[in-house]
């Protein structure tokens, strides 16, 4: 499948948990490595007070733009398996953990089924992932909220502190 058939995806990325730029760069390459899927750009890295669980340590955050032939689904299922690769294990939900990976936005599908829900659900309500979306894909306009990704972080609710450090990711 040639690049024009590619759908531009953004994920999430979130550590918290031991060496957080090393398991931030370590996703990235093996997202890198998924089928018909070529990473395009990353935002900053940006440290982040905990989001829910507020007794765990802060989290290196960033975002970065994929192109993948790889429908919804099997994007999902790629990802969970690079975070079992990787050694997360779900102990406690919004918990501390080694790596995160979500599908922020897929293209400008909508869907909804009992695994995945495209746009993420709770991106209206996160800043510490509209941050770094935002320095990607700031004039992109979310599919169901009808608004740009730099509008939502405007009027974003959350109150959680957000800090742009001097890291960023090496692209492959």
């Amino acid at each position: 499948m040639n690049t024009a058939e590619r759908t531009s995806v953004y994920l999430g990325l979130g550590s918290n948990l031991g060496d957080r730029q090393g398991f931030l760069q370590k996703a990235l390459h093996l997202i890198e490595e998924l089928p018909e899927t070529s990473v395009q750009r990353a935002s900053s890295i940006y440290e982040t007070e905990p989001w829910g669980e507020a007794d765990q340590g802060s989290f290196f955050n960033a975002v970065v733009e994929i192109r993948t032939a790889l429908n919804p689904t099997d994007l999902l299922v790629a990802v969970k398996n690079i975070e079992v690769r990787m050694g997360r294990v779900s102990v406690q939900r919004n918990g501390p953990r080694i790596i995160d990976i979500d599908i922020l936005l897929y293209g400008s599908e909508v869907m909804e089924d009992d695994q995945l829900c495209i746009p993420h659900p709770f991106l209206p309500q996160r800043l510490f992932v509209l941050t770094p979306l935002r320095e990607l894909a700031g004039s992109a306009l979310h599919p169901v909220e009808h608004a740009t990704i730099e509008e939502m972080a405007v009027r974003c609710p959350d109150t959680g502190k957000v800090w742009k450090t001097d890291i960023r990711l090496q692209l492959c």
